[in-house]
This record gives C-alpha cells, sequence and structure tokens, in this order.
C-alpha cells in the first residue's frame, strides 16, 4: 500500500503533527501552478509532475521542496534555494529580517519547533519559483554537466604522453602475469620444498 500524506502525518507524535501540517500550508498556500505533492524520498514532497519532466538524472520526480520529521529535528529541504544563489541571498537576507535563527545547510531548513520558522518567509520563497523556471534551470544544469563530461572522456589517444603509456601497458601487463605464476607456482610446492629453496 503506498502511504499518502495524510498517512504519514497521522504516523508522527502530536507536536510534531502540529508543526509539519503548519509548513505544509504555508508551503501550499504559496506553490506555484502545475506542482503536485506526495511521498518521495519518504518525506512530503512538492515535483514538477512526470507529464512535465520525464526523465531525471535519478529516476525520482524533480522536487522543489520536501518535509520531513527526522531523529531529532524536522525539516523542509528547500531545493529551489540551493540551486540559485540570488534567491538564497533574498531568502537569507529575508529570514534575518524576522528575527528567527536560522540553522540551515545548503538546503536544508531544520527546526525543532514551529515558533523556530517564519512562515510567511517560507512561502514567499516556495512561490518565487514556477515549475517552467525550475525545470529549465534543471535542464541547463543538466546540459552543463553532459558538456564537461563529453570534454572529460576525449581519447588518451589524442596525446603524445598518452600515447606512450598505452604502449607500456601491455609489457606491464605480461610481467605483472609473469609474476603472478610465479608466485602461485611457489605457493603450489610443499613446505619441504619451499623451506630447502629458501635455504
Amino acid at each position: 500500500m503506498t502511504m499518502t500524506v495524510d498517512d504519514y502525518i497521522d504516523s508522527l507524535p502530536e507536536e510534531r503533527r502540529i508543526a509539519i501540517r503548519a509548513v505544509r500550508e504555508a508551503v501550499n498556500s504559496r506553490l506555484p501552478p502545475g506542482y503536485e505533492e506526495g511521498i518521495v524520498y519518504d518525506m512530503i514532497s512538492w515535483f514538477v509532475p512526470w507529464t512535465r519532466l520525464a526523465e531525471t538524472y535519478n529516476n525520482q520526480p524533480l522536487c522543489v521542496a520536501s518535509l520531513g520529521a527526522q531523529k531529532g529535528h524536522m525539516a523542509l529541504y528547500m531545493m529551489s534555494v540551493y540551486g540559485d544563489d540570488k534567491l538564497r541571498a533574498w531568502f537569507e537576507k529575508a529570514y534575518k529580517a524576522s528575527g528567527k535563527k536560522l540553522d540551515m545547510g545548503k538546503g536544508c531548513l531544520r527546526f525543532k519547533t514551529l515558533d523556530h520558522l517564519p512562515l510567511g518567509v517560507i512561502g514567499e520563497t516556495i512561490g518565487k519559483v514556477s515549475v517552467d523556471s525550475y525545470v529549465a534551470a534543471y535542464e541547463k544544469a543538466r546540459a552543463g554537466r553532459k558538456t564537461a563530461t563529453a570534454k572529460a572522456k576525449k581519447p588518451l589517444a589524442t596525446k603524445p604522453a598518452a600515447k606512450k603509456l598505452a604502449a607500456k601497458k601491455p609489457a606491464a601487463k605480461k610481467a605483472a602475469k609473469t609474476k603472478l605464476r610465479a608466485a602461485v607456482a611457489r605457493a603450489k610446492r610443499p613446505a619441504k620444498k619451499r623451506a630447502s629453496a629458501r635455504a
């Protein structure tokens, strides 16, 4: 049976249920049209539907945010903030202006109680990233990685040093095989013969 968002929330202790519901409402109140909500990575997630983006690097829906209860804290993963330096600068400034203390890694906003979060800032941040702009940024980043990978995979034979190295490899392999055969042959000899050979 597939877990639903309500199943996930109902499985939490009461204090966390209240906090997670409130954050979920803040996200849903400002979520741009086109995203879907569901369980991805065992958390409540908001993501680009397969009908809009059918292929991702990890075969999981492209999430713009995920919300979950961890062992020692709750967390809101804000992938849009992680991937956009300009949005992150705005977010950090707005968070500071709220008077709340920011506890955040690259994209993971950690909180222990609902009082630690400025829900208005979170909702506003979510509202700044449309599906089209998020998909475009993702595709641009992936295209850049593919280009870098293609450049890195140039054949070694195009460089003189690489040609010399390639020429040496068969001889090195042959020498290694000869050493291995000799070691195996020594190991197969009876212990008595090995001792006399050492003497």
